[in-house]
């Protein structure tokens, strides 16, 4: 599974969940600018304790800009425009904004990769967009405000650094890929120190836990996560593709925060949505099960047959 990348866009998934359930909580206290630094200056230090352990190589000259444009991207931006739109709307309705950066991320890789998907996972995502609306629409949680557009932009900003992050991941790890654009996107978000610290000083102890948890958990180690899904996976829209299930973690995850049992949409969206997830990704989940010819190399004591 270490080696398969639906372990870690799983991982990513799951973390990213709890980000819009954990985001709505911390903005009761913390605005937008600041919940956006301490995120990611939790996450910065998260990652200095891990590169104390493994050691990594500093990026090449001639790759900084990208590394930069990664974390603008990636992070700078993107976390200030969804902090935004999370504020103005609820969370079902944030994640099924986002989760459209499947689509974003498949056509910008055909663009820049030639990536091309079969009409299968076309007709997949498709499924799962209709899992996403049932999710949404038939149990009354989306709305319509400045939020989406503010979301709109932030997923196309995420769709972007997906595609960043598959140019980096072929020259540097994943941990290194992921590390240096955060690092990057937190010297950037520096510009909202001082009122950022103000805020922390004086947070109650239950809004430091969720800082923590969002830049530790649904930052530090998903994007590291992500990157490795990124770097091991065929084609990019491969791991994008996850983020079609992200509604229904969140919307799952929403409810049992709150002590409510998930309802009749939420299952048969999520139903639609994971039937479509395995429509995409059905060679790759059958592949484990198939019957495979063993080379002379791996077998020495085959029969004729078996090779």
């Amino acid at each position: 599974m270490k080696k398969n990348h639906h372990f870690y866009a799983i991982i990513t998934i799951i973390f990213w969940a709890l980000a819009f359930v954990f985001t709505r909580l911390s903005l009761q206290y913390f605005d937008v600018y600041s919940l956006s630094f301490l995120r990611y200056l939790v996450a910065s230090i998260t990652l200095l304790v891990i590169i104390c352990f493994i050691k990594i190589e500093i990026p090449k000259k001639e790759d900084l800009p990208t590394f930069i444009l990664s974390g603008a991207l990636g992070f700078f931006i993107y976390v200030i425009l969804f902090n935004k739109g999370t504020a103005l709307v609820s969370a079902a309705t944030s994640s099924i904004v986002i989760a459209m950066v499947p689509v974003f991320t498949a056509l910008l890789a055909t663009f820049f990769y030639k990536e091309k998907l079969k009409m299968y996972q076309w007709l997949a995502i498709g499924v799962e967009f209709i899992g996403i609306l049932v999710l949404t629409l038939m149990n009354g949680s989306f709305s319509i405000n400045e939020g989406v557009l503010w979301l709109l932009i932030a997923a196309i900003c995420l769709a972007s650094y997906n595609i960043l992050q598959r140019k980096l991941t072929k020259i540097y790890s994943a941990l290194q890929a992921s590390t240096y654009s955060i690092f990057f996107a937190t010297i950037m978000l520096c510009i909202f120190l001082p009122n950022s610290i103000n805020k922390a000083i004086n947070a109650p102890l239950i809004q430091v836990l969720y800082i923590l948890i969002l830049g530790i958990f649904s930052s530090a180690i998903a994007y590291i996560a992500w990157a490795k899904a990124i770097s091991i996976a065929e084609k990019t829209t491969y791991v994008s593709n996850y983020m079609f299930v992200t509604p229904f973690l969140t919307t799952i995850l929403g409810f049992i925060m709150i002590g409510e049992v998930p309802d009749k949409t939420t299952v048969l969206g999520g139903i639609i949505i994971l039937s479509g997830l395995f429509m995409f990704n059905k060679e790759s989940f059958l592949e484990p099960f198939k019957n495979k010819k063993l080379s002379p190399d791996e077998c020495a004591n085959c029969t004729d047959d078996d090779i």
